[in-house]
């Protein structure tokens, strides 16, 4: 499934300004709402030097989108997201990568819809 996605460092340096964080042990999400409430929600993803080499760092953000993906049609429409990974991304569990994603999301306010238990 494809999702919308921020693509210039404008776009970022946007959402790091005015968007509001949202801190977590391994992640920082960023959360900035568009102004067509409408629209689609995109979605950025940062995973620094500090995280490890470059295999690490993909493979950290490889998790991020996968988790995203999943989570994707219970987010409300017309945000623009950043998702941060912290170091300690790297070592953690795919499960608890997860969980941290699903309660960001949850304090954001941005899950309209709970999650079913087959999904």
């Amino acid at each position: 499934m494809k999702f919308g996605r921020l693509v210039k460092n404008k776009e970022f340096q946007l959402v790091y300004k005015k968007g509001q964080p949202y801190v977590g042990r391994h992640m920082v999400l960023y959360v900035l709402p568009r102004p067509n409430a409408n629209s689609e929600t995109r979605v950025g993803f940062t995973v620094g030097k500090k995280v490890g080499g470059s295999v690490q760092r993909n493979r950290v953000r490889r998790r991020l989108k996968e988790i995203y993906r999943w989570l994707k049609p219970r987010i409300a429409l017309g945000y623009d997201l950043v998702i941060v990974a912290r170091p300690r991304a790297l070592e953690a569990e795919f499960n608890v990568l997860q969980e941290e994603m699903m309660y960001l999301c949850k304090k954001a306010k941005l899950v309209v819809r709970e999650a079913r238990s087959g999904d």
